[in-house]
């Protein structure tokens, strides 16, 4: 059996989707200081990618780095962005999902039934194509790394999630059988589950008032190790992407600061 295909950062061409801005913009900074040079942001809103391009590459004078507007719920778009994205850095080698959408908790019995499926899609799609369109190119040379970003609300029962957590929960599965069906060629599969992080909207978004405010003000105070920021999650993504973790692939990995131990 081949040995699979495990880049140093320095040779490594890193996508990250939902680049622009939180966790993404923070996840591109660190593989800047890991080495990488050759970067693709992707992201919906092109002024905000063209800012986060700039911040990158203030970082890191010598990186290339290129952004890709794409709408990662629609197919055509992914399919298309991911071969520009593989043209244009010359290849690719490690893909972070770091895409979310507009969300706040609310218990199942107020969440109007209609709104069910649409929660589900927006969540749980983005991801799931990205790493059905990249997957391929990462099988064809042998190697590579892909990351997901969920939520630990796919692993403990919260109040205010039951979607959400269903999502969630769909995004681990899917890549865990991506892991044992992409391991034969060499290519690793891993999800991060954050709970709270400071200094996202996310947050900002869920701790502005109401139920939302008073889950995630609970949530905060049980982070004993405190609430988690994007460099942390950042950093665990940088790891799972390099060759450090080179016989890691298939798990679930919480950062969260202690809110749950799961």
């Amino acid at each position: 059996m081949s040995q699979p295909l495990v880049r140093n950062y320095s040779d490594s061409a890193v996508l990250v989707a939902g680049g622009t801005s939180g966790v993404g913009l923070a996840t591109a900074l660190a593989f800047a200081d890991a080495g990488v040079r050759r970067i693709g942001l992707l992201g919906r809103n092109a002024e905000r990618g063209a800012a986060a391009r700039e911040q990158v590459l203030a970082h890191c004078t010598e990186a290339q780095v290129e952004f890709f507007a794409c709408d990662a719920g629609e197919l055509t778009q992914v399919v298309d962005t991911v071969g520009r994205v593989h043209d244009l850095l010359g290849g690719l080698d490690v893909m972070v999902s770091s895409v979310t959408a507009a969300y706040r908790p609310e218990l199942l019995h107020r969440t109007p039934p209609e709104d069910l499926a649409a929660i589900l899609v927006a969540q749980a799609v983005p991801p799931m194509l990205l790493t059905r369109i990249v997957l391929p190119y990462l099988q064809e040379q042998g190697g590579g790394s892909i990351i997901n970003i969920a939520s630990d609300a796919a692993k403990v029962p919260t109040p205010g999630e039951a979607a959400l957590g269903g999502a969630m929960a769909a995004i681990v599965v899917f890549s865990r059988v991506a892991a044992l069906e992409a391991k034969r060629n060499g290519v690793r599969v891993n999800v991060l589950t954050p709970s709270l992080i400071s200094g996202t909207t996310t947050a900002a978004n869920v701790l502005s008032d109401g139920f939302s405010k008073k889950l995630f003000e609970k949530a905060a105070s049980q982070a004993h190790l405190g609430v988690a920021e994007p460099h942390d999650l950042a950093a665990m993504a940088v790891f799972l992407g390099g060759p450090a973790a080179a016989r890691v692939t298939g798990q679930t990995i919480s950062v969260n600061g202690g809110i749950s131990i799961a």
